[in-house]
């Protein structure tokens, strides 16, 4: 597999993109609406929005080195208490990831990548690029689940065409 940096940063763009209209679109709705069981893999809206927070901050850190969030994926569903918690860290997140992909140079992005898979049990090592694009292809799954969740509410589900992103920012 062979991606560039300018991939990197497109899809960085996108998920910053995305984020804002699932944080407005979250402002649109009741705590008890963005908590009830909606019957998808993560339960509920904001288990499925921290679940896909959880698992960004899980591979960023395995990209950039930083932090890492505490607790597996059976935590991963209580990462932030509230919606606007979530947001916050959301915002901050984006933010570690559009930096990361903006400092990446090609020769960055070869190789593999080695870590102790809490899913497998045991120590893996795969190419980074497949890595980076799992990463990519994980967040736009979930958020496939958190708009047919949103649409189910009744609430606002934002455009998620990658063609129809804007040309020009703000990413954040």
């Amino acid at each position: 597999m062979m991606i560039f940096p300018e991939y990197c940063v497109t899809m960085a763009r996108y998920n910053a993109w995305q984020n804002t209209q699932l944080r407005a679109a979250f402002d649109g709705l009741s705590d008890a609406e963005l908590r009830r069981d909606r019957k998808g893999f993560f339960g509920s809206l904001l288990g499925t929005a921290n679940h896909l927070l959880w698992g960004d901050m899980m591979w960023l850190s395995r990209f950039d080195g930083g932090a890492r969030p505490e607790g597996g994926i059976a935590e991963s569903v209580d990462l932030q208490p509230t919606a606007a918690a979530w947001a916050g860290e959301r915002y901050r997140t984006d933010a570690r990831l559009l930096h990361w992909a903006e400092h990446l140079k090609a020769v960055d992005l070869k190789g593999d990548l080695s870590w102790y898979s809490g899913v497998m049990g045991r120590e893996v090592s795969k190419p980074l690029d497949l890595c980076i694009t799992h990463f990519f292809n994980h967040q736009t799954h979930h958020r496939g689940q958190i708009h047919a969740m949103l649409t189910a509410a009744g609430g606002a589900a934002p455009v998620t065409d990658l063609a129809f992103m804007p040309d020009e920012g703000p990413w954040l």
